[in-house]
């Protein structure tokens, strides 16, 4: 038997064939990954001679949170995947609900994200974060906050002021991420920039926890001014994405989204932390 054809890097939109290859096809489990909080497994999967890596996540395997219905972060991860296919950004890879091995869970198409030169000291944390002393960013860097990073030292959390990050930022915002740490953000070897671990979202309380804070109060872009009116079509009552995402999240949760736009859309700029939630996840990777 010849062996399953390997599916090259992901193209600029992860539909149709990947999510029938995640959807239906065999899944093998090739080992779990030990840093998740939740179970986290690292399969592949196969259908119609066509193979890919995946990453499987049981929802036996979730971790319940005081502030989230147990057994629910794998139809957020779903849901994440649907909003990000309709922004036409595709931030987030191909990504299903399915059974598996372990019972029902989400299973996301795996990215080899593209590791950062070992001599990177301008950005410790990654190619897109960094820790800088003294309290300017630098030029293409954009100032975060101020961090103790061990005895007594503070340092300048920053980001890179790339539009690839600026339209995370803003899917973000729409979905209410609680979670958006530097360990979450992939860039791919083909320039792409991938966001992963998507559980802890579309909550109706204000959630949003980042390290995308640079654009703070600043003007949305034009490009996400578009986005936001078509995602706003989209989730109006009985368009094919609302109608999908009443299946993922409650109604309460989804009505949460529809007014998170129309405020994006209203202000026309990025949001602000709120004071009510800690605005930044620590450690930050």
């Amino acid at each position: 038997m010849p062996a399953p054809e390997r599916l090259p890097a992901p193209g600029v939109s992860d539909t149709g064939e990947m999510e029938e290859l995640l959807a239906e096809g065999e899944l093998t489990v090739i080992g779990r990954i030990r840093e998740a909080s939740n179970a986290v497994l690292l399969c592949s999967v196969t259908y119609e001679g066509v193979s890919a890596d995946c990453v499987y996540k049981p929802v036996k395997g979730e971790r319940p949170l005081w502030d989230f219905p147990d057994g629910n972060l794998a139809q957020r991860e779903v849901a994440a995947y649907l909003v990000s296919e309709a922004t036409g950004w595709g931030l987030v890879p191909a990504t299903v609900l399915r059974d598996g091995p372990y019972g029902e869970g989400m299973v996301q198409r795996w990215i080899e994200a593209e590791e950062p030169a070992p001599d990177a000291a301008d950005a410790p944390l990654g190619p897109l974060l960094g820790l800088v002393d003294g309290e300017e960013a630098g030029e293409g860097w954009k100032p975060v906050a101020l961090a103790e990073v061990g005895e007594g030292r503070t340092a300048l959390l920053v980001h890179a002021d790339d539009p690839r990050l600026r339209r995370i930022a803003v899917f973000d915002a729409v979905i209410n991420n609680g979670d958006r740490k530097g360990g979450h953000l992939l860039p791919a070897p083909d320039g792409r920039l991938y966001g992963i671990d998507h559980g802890v979202t579309f909550h109706a309380e204000d959630k949003l926890r980042t390290l995308l804070w640079g654009w703070a109060g600043e003007p949305l872009t034009g490009e996400a001014r578009e986005v936001l009116a078509a995602l706003a079509a989209g989730l109006a009552p009985g368009a094919p994405l609302a109608t999908r995402l009443a299946e993922l999240i409650t109604a309460v949760e989804l009505a949460a989204v529809r007014d998170r736009v129309e405020v994006l859309r209203r202000t026309g700029i990025h949001p602000r932390p709120s004071g009510q939630w800690p605005a930044i996840p620590w450690p930050p990777v």
